[in-house]
């Protein structure tokens, strides 16, 4: 298979997707129906509520769901063969992961722009909702914990085998660090302007391009600042810290809409490579199918193909994150209801065309030896594509170093989306059906519903994690991550059904994201168990026993009371 036919293919599905679906989907839900003003202006408090503009918005949306998850998704998943997983990824995307987002999106700007936490607390109960927001809480604690992790040591030094800083090898990580500081300080720059002095979003957007060009060269010339990856954990602690109580109009809409640029870039560098280069997917390096279960020659461990490809690939078709982005953050700026369909459903299928671009650039990475790591196969990949091309030769070090930059980026800006998320999560996981934190006044509830209280305790649980060990349950993520998608999917389902809309494209996808997550722990478990009885395990195998076995109860619970919300026989239990 040539990989620009497979491009040109992914490319025509998805648009179609988008037109016909989605369309269909808008009718089905009365998208647009509505007379009535979005959350961001009927509940605007200058700090989470901000109407923001659709390109904005759709900058932050799109950063915050892609980070690196459409990247490492199909690079892990690959070992199966580039067919099952170019289906996935247009299956899933189109009739799993776009109406997740969407839905999720749509419900939440039913629902006051909170969380599907309180959509579950509307649609099924208070004990449901409060079993789904532990379930989230844990799961933003562990992405916090990772991406800061992933973040600092992309930042930090490398040491010589004296134990002093190796200046010379550690030049790129300084480089990194050095544009995501100031990328930050023109991100804040940007807000001003566009929000204070009311900047034309056209004029502001050209010279927020030219800026990043300009602290990309600063860059990668004038690094420095040499830190540990332990300080730079601290630092960045700070920083997710104070992002997630920030207006949002100062960091977060600026920042994510100018990441977007990098991201578009990136895409459009892929494409350029794709289109320039189209190498051919070599069968014996890189097959259509490798088979349903396949063992890893070095590790020895066996992969089946289910339920691993659909926890694996995740953000490439879908994830359940995103529901938690498009009903904690998105749903709080979106200025417009008929800006959704664009912003979640477009936006998941713009992911979706960044992992079938993966797949093109692991065939390429595979081809020229480059497979030392996601990074390094998808930016080495990507870039020695477009070098390829008669003219561009000498674009291989820049391009590589780019991709890489915008690969870092984008963890940083999920990291404090997802530190945002588990504060909301926090707060709403003591109020009561219907409640805001305005209306809590006193005693220890208000307390802990104060958003600097719980960003506090957030931010100090997801770094310590970081700091000690988050790898050891990291396993667990992929399953938890697709269980929340399918909770996602049932909450959505049961809000519909109860106000008579029709609901019967969530079905399917809830149940069969909700088998893939049983059967994903209960191998999971079966996993661990081996290891511990082998002797001689840490405390990792217990403990993503024990995590594992928890979370098949919940979702065995939650589907009981979706089920029963479905049938009408659900209560709503107090």
């Amino acid at each position: 298979m040539n990989s620009l036919v497979l491009l040109i293919i992914s490319i025509a599905v998805l648009v179609g997707g988008y037109i016909l679906y989605g369309g269909w989907l808008c009718k089905q839900w009365g998208v647009g129906e509505s007379k009535e003003e979005t959350p961001a202006h009927t509940m605007e408090d200058g700090v989470d509520y901000v109407p923001a503009k659709a390109p904005v918005l759709m900058g932050h949306h799109f950063s915050s769901i892609a980070g690196a998850g459409p990247i490492t998704g199909p690079i892990n998943a690959a070992l199966f063969g580039w067919l099952p997983v170019t289906l996935w990824i247009l299956v899933g995307g189109i009739f799993f992961g776009g109406v997740h987002d969407f839905g999720a999106l749509f419900a939440s700007l039913r629902h006051k722009g909170q969380s599907v936490g309180e959509i579950i607390s509307a649609n099924m109960g208070r004990r449901a909702k409060r079993l789904f927001l532990t379930f989230a809480y844990l799961t933003l604690i562990l992405v916090v914990a990772a991406f800061a992790s992933i973040v600092a040591t992309t930042f930090g030094v490398k040491l010589d085998d004296t134990g002093m800083v190796d200046y010379a090898a550690s030049a790129s990580n300084a480089s990194v660090a050095m544009v995501s500081l100031l990328f930050i300080a023109i991100a804040i720059v940007f807000g001003f302007c566009v929000y204070r002095r009311n900047a034309p979003m056209s004029v502001a957007s050209v010279v927020g391009v030219l800026a990043i060009i300009l602290i990309m060269a600063i860059g990668m010339n004038f690094h420095p600042i040499y830190l540990t990856t332990g300080q730079w954990m601290i630092i960045v602690g700070i920083y997710i810290a104070i992002a997630s109580v920030t207006p949002v109009w100062i960091l977060l809409q600026p920042r994510d809409y100018l990441s977007s640029f990098l991201l578009y870039a990136m895409l459009i560098i892929a494409v350029v490579g794709v289109v320039g280069a189209h190498p051919a997917l070599e069968p014996d390096l890189f097959p259509a199918f490798a088979g349903f279960a396949v063992t890893n020659e070095s590790t020895g461990v066996t992969s089946y193909l289910f339920p691993v490809l659909f926890t694996t690939v995740a953000c490439g078709a879908i994830s359940g994150f995103h529901s938690l982005v498009s009903s904690g953050t998105t749903s709080k700026q979106l200025d417009k209801e008929t800006d959704a369909k664009p912003i979640a459903y477009g936006g998941m299928l713009l992911e979706c065309v960044l992992a079938v671009l993966t797949l093109c650039a692991i065939g390429y990475a595979r081809k020229i030896g480059t497979t030392a790591g996601a990074t390094d196969i998808f930016a080495g990949g990507i870039a020695g594509m477009v070098a390829a091309i008669p003219g561009l030769k000498g674009t291989q070090n820049v391009l590589y170093t780019l991709l890489v930059l915008t690969y870092s980026a984008f963890c940083l800006t999920s990291l404090d989306t997802a530190t945002r998320l588990a504060r909301f999560m926090f707060q709403e996981f003591w109020l009561e059906p219907g409640q805001t934190v305005k209306d809590v006044d006193s005693g220890l509830k208000k307390t802990l519903v104060n958003p600097y209280v719980a960003t506090i305790i957030t931010v100090i649980l997801g770094i310590a994690l970081g700091m000690t060990g988050y790898a050891k349950i990291w396993g667990l993520f992929g399953a938890a991550n697709q269980l929340l998608a399918g909770l996602g999917l049932l909450a959505v389902a049961t809000w519909l059904g109860n106000i008579g809309r029709n609901n019967k494209m969530f079905l399917f996808p809830m149940a069969f994201m909700m088998v893939v997550t049983i059967c994903s722990l209960i191998l999971t478990v079966k996993d661990q168990l081996g290891l511990i009885s082998a002797g001689g395990a840490d405390w990792g195998p217990y403990a993503q026993v024990f995590f594992a076995v928890l979370l098949i109860v919940l979702a065995v619970v939650l589907v009981i009371e979706g089920i029963q919300t479905l049938t009408g026989k659900n209560t709503k239990n107090a």
